[in-house]
């Protein structure tokens, strides 16, 4: 074998191996692409959040399914709570919002909400997720955080509306169920 073909075996074995190298790097980013994909579509099932730019962001600052999850039945678990009891439609409010985020029977993230359904967590699970709030907002846009806001205080609204008022007379929403909602939405306010 000559030099010269010895020169270009090597160089097409460096070509091949060149190529070889894009394809592989090619198929990673679209790997990290389906990736990514995959934990946005996770996210906005467990949080019932549909603004791409939120829930890239919740990915960016590496917010899993499950603690979204558990972020946003908080405000709806408090809300159920706020007059001192869980009225029947209240809780199938709760429960039909923590299915459509993809929390379902017998998964542990499920059977905890169940639990603060019928037994009224302590103050310091509302003072825990103001104070997670309040860090994720110090890593937000504005719009982002006022996204993530609405979707979250319009869910735990639907709650308060479950119960409705008396026989159309009263507000369906009563004061400490209000009160709740602007203690949940003042979370989102820049302490």
């Amino acid at each position: 074998m000559s030099v010269r073909s010895i020169l270009q075996e090597h160089a097409r074995k460096l070509e091949d191996r060149f190529f070889l190298e894009q394809d592989r790097l090619l198929v990673e980013k679209l790997r990290e692409l389906r990736r990514m994909e995959e934990s946005r579509q996770a996210l906005s099932d467990a949080s019932g959040i549909t603004n791409p730019a939120v829930l890239d962001r919740l990915i960016e600052l590496g917010i899993r399914p499950e603690l979204v999850a558990c972020l946003s039945v908080v405000p709806l678990v408090e809300v159920a709570w706020a007059d001192g009891r869980v009225a029947e439609k209240e809780r199938a409010a709760v429960m039909q919002a923590a299915a459509a985020n993809g929390m379902a029977k017998g998964k542990p993230d499920c059977d905890l909400l169940e639990a603060w359904l019928d037994h009224r967590p302590g103050t310091e699970l509302l003072e825990a997720w103001v104070e997670y709030v309040h860090g994720l907002c110090e890593l937000m846009q504005p719009d982002e955080r006022d996204a993530l806001r609405s979707e979250l205080v319009e869910r735990a609204r639907h709650v308060a509306e479950a119960a409705g008022g008396f026989l159309g007379l009263t507000s369906p929403i009563s004061k400490a169920e209000q009160h709740m909602l602007d203690t949940l939405d003042q979370a989102f306010r820049t302490p």
